[in-house]
């Protein structure tokens, strides 16, 4: 099943590249909405946020992976100390936008 949502990921990210600056301007959490049918996808109950986020941040590993097994050295750095909505909030960023580092460092950086 995991391999399902990659590949019906990977076909609709083609899909929203191809459509160009629309897809910039959609919110993350419009994306996984579309997608997956619903609030309930990341909040599983009913839709409701829950107080912590680690449900949600539950459900960012089941679909995208553990932090410490994704692309990139900042992604296993942060994932003890750090949920995924941490730096991908996808109720601010957009579909395409990279999360900025300065939040939390002030040297300038930005993820890559």
């Amino acid at each position: 099943m995991k391999l399902t949502q990659i590949a019906s990921s990977l076909a609709l990210a083609g899909t929203m590249t191809f459509a160009g600056s629309l897809a910039a301007e959609e919110l993350l959490a419009d994306f996984h909405v579309e997608m997956n049918g619903g609030c309930e996808s990341c909040h599983v109950n009913d839709g409701v946020p829950s107080e912590d986020f680690v449900v949600e941040n539950e459900q960012c590993a089941s679909c995208h992976g553990a932090a410490d097994e994704l692309e990139g050295e900042h992604h296993a750095i942060h994932a003890e100390v750090l949920m995924c909505s941490d730096c991908h909030n996808p109720h601010e960023l957009n579909v395409g936008q990279k999360p900025s580092c300065d939040n939390c460092h002030d040297d300038g950086r930005s993820a890559p």
